[in-house]
């Protein structure tokens, strides 16, 4: 690494944008690279200035800007599919001939202004670094340009020392890839505000994940008091929830799918399966929709599913088209059938993250509205109006019960039993079927629903339909249901506890006797430590054992042969008769691989087996 000098100048051009202005080079010392007057601050060297001015920046010169990229935002798709590439690199005069960014122009026209809103709005929203250079690179604009992209592009693209650090590291990093006679100018800039927000937004989210109304109230009141605009606001919110290590893997899983269906134009089924058990285990771990919502729309996933969705998104066009426009003239309300329609539709559009059909349902309340706002009659209003109001319905018991089925420690409360029967009645007031298909089917049908999860789900069905026949009251729905959720707690608990002093000889607990000890001392240990006082069931106290016992001879005895030979079917014929619950099973998977430093792809090429 060639030895270098540097210079540093810090300050802060207003209550908003904070700067570093860095020059090295062997002899930085005796360089003189900035001059300042009332209005700016300028940077310069042979060729090459860059000035800040109250309001903007402007450049001439070689260079360009690069800052690490937020989540969330548009990025060629070169840049996407590449999972080392963490930062976006403009180099000025040069733009993507094509648009997934695999080809780039060199033009001479390097010169150019940007306003600070605009900086921040393209690149980071809070971290943004400008860069000019002489000595490795010669020659007209356009071909320093070139060899600039030749030279720093990759690093610049890579880097991991981009962000909020002093930038020691990014400099000698940098100044590496140049010649001895080289001189690197660096300039800094931070939207102080934005940082401020990012601050006590991932504070909060680190401590909390779901914020609390209150301490979400108190970040409005700073978002308004700094003029954060919305937008800005939800790209960091974004950014800071997918940088979060529990978000980040699964989330970034789903995204290299996507990338490839993206590349080859579909989704098939196999991949399709894929996405929906990462949506399914965002759901257990409260990872926010909207970080999947945003590669959805990024990647274009509406137009690559292939799943029998043009069948139903027909369907619900001819619905709602005939209801509010090509039928006006007759009678155009909406019944059973056409109701219990598009609510098939809702679903299979929501299984598939199929977002057209919320695109269609857009169209038409607009066009309902324009039709209004021309003098048509109202009642298309309402009909439009009894649409939505049973979509909502179906969100929200969608929700609850997904909740039930998939989350642990959910309480369910009387609240929520009022609410689901209230929109089972309405339901039911259309097809007696629908409650079922639509709610249970498919949660029943889900290879991740658990042990408890199911139970939870057979206890909350049968119990609307005992409340229904005045055979049950809600309170006693509540307190089964209470009761498996303790059940679900105490086992966890047991778990945890059985497991070390089990797991790697349990032959030695195979007689009850054994057995009966070993829930002494446990249930010692327990009380001690106040984590439960009451008796332990002894039936679940085994079930706990005998499923430790699955779990060892399926790490130490059928796992190996399953990596070695690649043996998917035999991997889902334990999943399937074991009892055992998918995600937990997956989790030993992963821990198994770490432990023993095995190449992951080869457990995502197991797994995903069992879609084929």
């Amino acid at each position: 690494m060639p030895e270098h000098q540097e210079i540093r100048l810090h300050g802060h051009l207003d209550d908003t944008i904070e700067y570093f202005a860095m020059a090295a080079s062997r002899d930085a010392y005796s360089r003189y690279f900035f001059e300042a007057d009332s209005e700016n601050l300028r940077f310069f060297s042979p060729g090459n200035e860059f000035i800040l001015g109250d309001e903007q920046i402007s450049h001439r010169g070689n260079g360009g800007s690069f800052c690490e990229y937020m989540f969330g935002v548009d990025q060629p798709l070169s840049d996407l599919a590449k999972t080392d590439v963490r930062n976006r690199l403009v180099l000025y005069g040069a733009f993507y001939r094509d648009s997934d960014g695999s080809n780039l122009d060199f033009t001479p026209k390097t010169d150019g202004l940007s306003s600070f809103e605009q900086v921040f709005f393209e690149g980071n929203a809070t971290v943004n670094y400008f860069f000019f250079m002489t000595g490795s690179v010669s020659g007209k604009l356009q071909e320093q340009q070139e060899n600039i992209a030749r030279l720093l592009g990759k690093t610049l693209k890579r880097s991991a020392h981009v962000g909020l650090g002093d930038d020691t590291e990014l400099i000698d990093e940098i100044y590496s890839m140049l010649g001895h006679r080289s001189s690197l100018y660096l300039v800094k800039l931070i939207n102080k505000k934005h940082k401020q927000y990012h601050d006590v937004f991932k504070a909060l989210y680190d401590e909390y994940k779901t914020i609390p109304d209150h301490e979400y109230e108190n970040l409005q009141e700073l978002a308004n008091e700094l003029e954060i605009d919305r937008y800005q606001q939800e790209r960091i919110r974004i950014d800071v929830m997918y940088k979060h290590p529990d978000n980040q893997r699964i989330v970034d899983e789903y995204k290299n799918i996507l990338i490839e269906c993206n590349l080859k134009g579909s989704i098939n089924q196999m991949e399709n399966a894929r996405l929906t058990r990462l949506k399914t285990l965002s759901v257990r771990n409260k990872i926010p929709a909207a970080l999947f919502y945003t590669l959805d729309k990024m990647l274009k996933h509406d137009k690559l599913v292939d799943l029998d969705e043009q069948d139903y998104l027909a369907e619900t066009r001819q619905v709602l088209e005939g209801i509010f426009f090509t039928e006006a003239h007759i009678d155009a309300s909406i019944n059973s059938e056409d109701m219990s329609l598009l609510l098939h539709a809702k679903r299979q559009a929501s299984e598939n993250r199929d977002h057209t059909f919320e695109h269609i349902l857009l169209e038409t309340g607009k066009a309902c509205d324009e039709k209004i706002h021309e003098g048509a009659d109202l009642t298309l209003l309402e009909h439009f109006s009894y649409i939505i109001t049973y979509f909502d319905r179906y969100d929200n018991t969608s929700s609850v019960i997904n909740q039930l089925a998939f989350m642990e420690n959910v309480h369910f409360g009387e609240e929520q039993i009022r609410s689901l029967l209230g929109n089972k009645k309405a339901f039911d007031e259309l097809n007696g079927k629908l409650w079922k298909d639509l709610f249970f089917k498919q949660v029943f049908e889900n290879k991740y629903l658990g042990q408890f999860g199911r139970k939870k789900i057979v206890c909350l069905q049968k119990g609307l339909a005992l409340i229904e026949d005045s055979r049950l009251t809600i309170t006693a729905l509540v307190d089964q249901l209470l009761v498996l959720e303790k059940q679900e707690r105490l086992y966890a608990i047991l778990l945890g506890h059985v497991k070390e002093r089990i797991r790697n000889f349990y032959s030695k607990y195979n007689t009850r006797v054994e057995q009966e000890a070993l829930l002494v001392e446990v249930a010692d240990e327990l009380y001690n430590k106040g984590l439960y006082t009451g008796d332990i069931p002894l039936a679940q106290f085994h079930n706990v054992v005998v499923n430790i016992k699955k779990e060892a001879v399926y790490l130490h005895n059928l796992l190996p042969k399953i990596v070695a030979e690649r043996d998917a079917s035999l991997r889902e014929d334990f999943l399937d008769n074991s009892g055992l619950d998918r995600f937990y099973v997956e989790e030993l998977e992963r821990e198994y691989f770490e432990l023993n430093n095995l190449d992951m792809e080869n457990l995502y090429l197991i797994r995903k087996g069992y879609a084929d």
